[in-house]
């Protein structure tokens, strides 16, 4: 078996692991990066980047079909799911291209290959044209996550899907049954509703998008709704049939009460779980936590094994990619003897669903659990005008901050472009702005972001367009 050494050798070449990779390379390390399927890994070949990409269609979908309210009549526009599929792999392709160059314009070797552990310093890697016995001065694991599965629910892509098998479809199903009411199940089947197809959302807790915002869950479900999705909420699924004909399963409702429910495909998208498949972690002297993850150091990203690193979903929640790709520069300034880089302290999460949800830092609840002076105020998207004019009024941003130092401690958005606004919130809390930064700071006119600087000027009891409260 040829032998190869590297100073560093990654394992997963997805938004971590190659954004790690160009980084060490970029501080003068000698980079490998090991990928057994393809460059840009599940993000953007099987989950973000496509999905995403549906999601843009099935909006642009709805908006014509909304468009007569505005005195616009289009015509009878028909859906070719198969070149909508086409299409989404193509922005698939140019993107994992563009990594793939990115890559080795920094100078990082790329090697396919499933890898594993012979010693801690020792990797095989198997699968490609040959086998490659690689000796690494440090190893960074950047593995990733596949779709959990539940008992009596086997992925087989045909009519039982995970989220790859779903945005892998070449036919529109004309029903579906989405497991789970998180984030992946309400996207995708908020996008197979927006096409056409009926769809029906199985959650066994008592709201959408459990552990986030109530309100915004809320409006959620009325959306929902509004689409002609059918949401058990406080169910479980049991039994299923498959059948040439399509799926078939009961639904335990809220109360005890049991409810058949048929449909041509079930989609289970009851979360994700870390991969380590093949990696023989033993042999390197490291064990997953009860949880299934891998511990690791926050400041470095390093395990119990001083010479390995490990990033993203492999080491905990929230699995995201932007999380994953944040750790990724921590770990290789680690690996790269350099100053520690500092750990960000907020992560925002974005739900891309009719409306879009996102938020960063702490609710209201959290903030008082925390001991803080805190308090919230909420400006609604129907009194903004340029969510009036996109005729998207359905949401709000809500800022929560500590009355006592006015500090801004959490944002939550729910509304047309939540996604983008998000990012200005997020600067807010990680840099520790004050409400009076926030309104004091001149929001171009009409936009959504004058949404953020109005409920500042909310928080303040300066107001311009809504009643004021009391002065803080």
């Amino acid at each position: 078996m040829p032998e190869r050494k590297a100073e560093v050798a990654i394992v997963g070449a997805g938004p971590g692991g190659y954004a790690a990779a160009i980084r060490c390379a970029q501080l003068g390390k000698k980079t490998l990066l090991i990928e057994k399927d393809r460059i840009g890994g599940t993000c953007l070949n099987i989950g973000c980047i496509p999905s995403k990409a549906l999601i843009s269609a099935a909006g642009l979908v709805h908006r014509l079909q909304d468009a007569a309210a505005m005195g616009i009549y289009p015509p009878n526009l028909p859906l070719d799911f198969s070149q909508l599929q086409q299409w989404k792999d193509s922005v698939v392709s140019r993107l994992t291209g563009g990594v793939g160059q990115l890559c080795r314009g920094n100078g990082v070797e790329i090697l396919a290959g499933q890898a594993s552990f012979l010693s801690p310093h020792t990797l095989r890697v198997a699968g490609g044209q040959e086998d490659w016995e690689i000796t690494a001065e440090k190893v960074l694991l950047a593995t990733g996550s596949v779709p959990a599965a539940i008992p009596g629910f086997p992925f087989d892509e045909q009519r039982v899907l995970s989220s790859t098998g779903a945005l892998s479809l070449q036919q529109l199903p004309g029903s579906m049954v989405v497991l789970g009411g998180g984030y992946i199940g309400l996207e995708l089947g908020m996008t197979f509703a927006r096409l056409g197809s009926r769809v029906m959302v199985v959650e066994m807790m008592k709201q959408l998008l459990p552990g986030m915002d109530l309100e915004a869950s809320r409006l959620l479900s009325q959306q929902a709704k509004k689409l002609g999705m059918e949401v058990y909420l406080n169910s479980k699924a049991g039994g299923l049939l498959v059948s040439g004909q399509g799926i078939r399963l009961v639904v335990e409702t809220d109360g005890g009460t049991a409810q058949s429910l048929a449909a041509d495909v079930v989609l289970v998208a009851v979360g994700r779980r870390p991969y380590t498949g093949g990696l023989a972690l033993e042999k390197a002297g490291l064990a997953l936590g009860p949880n299934g993850f891998l511990a690791v150091k926050p400041e470095s990203q390093q395990t119990a094994v001083p010479h390995i690193f490990a990033i993203g979903d492999l080491v905990g929640n929230p699995m995201l990619a932007h999380k994953a790709s944040m750790e990724a520069e921590i770990a290789a300034q680690a690996m790269a003897g350099k100053a520690e880089a500092g750990r960000p302290r907020c992560i925002p999460a974005v739900v891309f669903t009719d409306p879009e949800i996102a938020s960063v830092g702490l609710s209201l609840e959290e903030a008082k659990a925390a001991g803080l002076s805190a308090d919230s105020v909420k400006f609604p998207m129907t009194a903004c005008g340029r969510a009036m004019t996109l005729r998207e009024t359905e949401g709000f941003s809500r800022v929560t901050f500590d009355r006592e130092t006015r500090r801004i401690l959490g944002v939550v958005i729910a509304g047309p472009e939540a996604s983008e606004l998000i990012a200005e919130a997020t600067l807010a809390v990680e840099k520790g702005l004050r409400l009076e930064d926030l309104a004091h700071t001149v929001h171009a006119h009409p936009t959504l972001a004058e949404t953020l600087a109005e409920a500042a000027k909310l928080a303040l009891g300066e107001p311009i367009h809504m009643l004021p409260r009391r002065r803080l």
